[in-house]
């Protein structure tokens, strides 16, 4: 439950490195979240329709971790030795958030780079 969470602790700190396995664990939660709030508006009634995307508490939750979803996303790019600059390739219709989908998936240089020291080296094993 550490790493689904841990981008809450950091949550506006944009700089070092993520793993892999802290943006997807977040990731996961989000979605998580995500569903059992849109359950909760359905039931609640909310949401003006069923088609609805957002209802009042999405768009609160959503405005919560756009920092947070933001910093993770510019430290995973840190982890591969790619400035945080990378994260608006989001803006680009389509291919941009396929393009950065593609990186989210690759993994992070060994050793330390320009933006800190490797986050698995201090892992067992």
């Amino acid at each position: 439950m550490d790493w689904m969470t841990l981008p809450l602790k950091r949550y506006a700190e944009f700089s070092g490195r993520s793993r892999r396995r802290e943006y997807w664990m977040f990731v996961l939660f989000i979605i998580a979240v995500s569903v059992g709030i849109g359950i909760v508006e359905a039931i609640l009634g909310l949401s003006a329709t069923i088609g609805d995307a957002y209802g009042p508490i999405s768009l609160l939750f959503l405005l919560a971790i756009f920092i947070p979803s933001l910093a993770v996303q510019v430290r995973r790019f840190h982890d591969q030795g790619r400035s945080g600059w990378f994260v608006l390739l989001n803006f680009i219709p389509f291919i941009g958030t396929l393009i950065v989908l593609v990186f989210m998936c690759l993994d992070g240089t060994d050793g330390p780079n320009e933006y800190g020291p490797d986050p698995k080296a201090s892992l067992p094993g």
